[in-house]
């Protein structure tokens, strides 16, 4: 670890790797590197993705939704692996521009309709389908208005506490002290909000306890950075007790392993094209098959 402090040029250079455990891909450019088709299956929504926190908010939004019976929300989830750059295949490039998972296609209309900012997903499948999102208007600003506390709050979760406590080349007290206390003020807005609510946005689960979840909900239960101790996360009871909720549904259950390529076999799904893929194709069944 250097001791010397950073002067910025006058105008930046990408002349080197930013270093950390993601190097290898991220770049000060967008557009494709490689022509690549996405492939397609049978169902009309197809998902392309991997189960970080916000692949995770789709991948269980969409097995809530069959869960409930809505057969149209068969799906194919294929696996983009991101450490090898298959986002930014051109075909991948289509349909997010951002070369982000994750990302999807809606073939049920014509013509298709590309998706893409888990956020945006999330909406558009509850207001295909008429569900997880409520119908009155104060329940739908007040999930609406978590959702979007979502999307703008997990940046200083994962691109700020996330990259400097668990992934930079090199530990600095002030980035991980700035960071640190926002995630703890976050969290401390989570509890007090959950204090009096069951769910998120009040007695009804809906998509903003889907986009919470996989980010918060894993960080509570040590399931990413490994830093519930650092934060004392023990001390965040609601949204422990919430956590600990979610994460029994069946649905979520499920979402959580779709689109997996790391932990023990069982909990990986790499690719989903069927509910009964989750009895015959986790790793622990077909092995290096995929």
């Amino acid at each position: 670890m250097t001791d010397a402090t950073y002067t910025p040029p006058k105008v930046w250079k990408w002349d080197s790797e930013s270093g950390g455990r993601f190097a290898s891909i991220n770049r000060p450019i967008a557009g494709p590197t490689h022509d690549k088709e996405l492939p397609v299956g049978e169902h009309p929504l197809q998902l392309y993705s991997l189960a970080t926190p916000n692949g995770v908010k789709v991948t269980v939004m969409l097995e809530e939704l069959l869960e409930l019976g809505i057969k149209e929300a068969e799906y194919d989830a294929w696996l983009v692996k991101i450490t090898e750059g298959d986002q930014f295949g051109s075909g991948f490039v289509e349909v997010n521009p951002n070369s982000k998972i994750p990302a999807m296609m809606d073939h049920s209309v014509s013509p298709s309709i590309r998706l893409f900012e888990s956020g945006s997903i999330l909406l558009y499948l509850a207001e295909k389908f008429g569900a997880f999102l409520p119908k009155d208007t104060a329940g739908r600003a007040e999930t609406m208005n978590w959702l979007f506390w979502q999307m703008g709050s997990a940046p200083m979760l994962g691109g700020g506490f996330g990259h400097f406590y668990a992934y930079a080349p090199e530990y600095y007290e002030y980035p991980i002290n700035r960071y640190t206390m926002e995630v703890k003020r976050q969290l401390d807005v989570l509890d007090r909000q959950l204090a009096n609510n069951r769910y998120i946005a009040g007695d009804e689960y809906t998509i903003a306890d889907m986009a919470i979840w996989p980010w918060y909900g894993a960080l509570v239960k040590n399931k990413v950075y490994d830093a519930a101790e650092f934060l004392e996360a023990h001390t965040y009871t609601n949204v422990i007790r919430w956590a600990d909720e979610v994460a029994q549904r069946p649905a979520v259950r499920r979402g959580r392993m779709v689109n997996r390529a790391w932990g023990e076999p069982s909990s990986q799904l790499h690719e989903r094209h069927d509910a009964s893929d989750f009895d015959t194709r986790t790793q622990d069944k077909i092995g290096d098959g995929e």
